[in-house]
C-alpha cells in the first residue's frame, strides 16, 4: 500500500478498522476489481469496504492501495 498503512496493518479486520475511522468506507477503489470469494461467488469490489453478497465475507482495502488486488484482505464473515 502505497501510503505507508500496510506496515501497521497486519490483517482484513485492521485494514476496516483503519478505513472506517479515516471514513473512508464507501469511497470507490482506484481499480474494480473481481473478487472470487471462497464461496464460490464472483463479485466486483464497488467500495473499499464490501461484503460478498453470497456469503457475507468483508473484504478491504485501503484507498491508496487499491490498484492492486494483493492488498485486498477478508476480515470476516460480516465484519464491515
Amino acid at each position: 500500500m502505497s501510503c505507508g498503512c500496510s506496515s501497521r496493518l497486519k490483517d482484513g479486520k485492521a485494514v476496516v478498522d483503519h478505513v472506517k475511522s479515516k471514513g473512508k468506507d464507501s469511497q470507490a477503489p482506484l481499480v474494480a476489481h473481481e473478487i472470487h470469494c471462497d464461496c464460490g461467488e464472483t463479485f466486483t469490489l464497488e467500495t473499499v469496504i464490501m461484503n460478498c453478497p453470497s456469503c457475507g465475507m468483508t473484504y478491504a482495502v485501503t484507498p491508496c492501495g487499491s490498484d492492486d488486488i494483493n492488498n485486498i484482505k477478508q476480515a470476516g464473515i460480516q465484519y464491515a
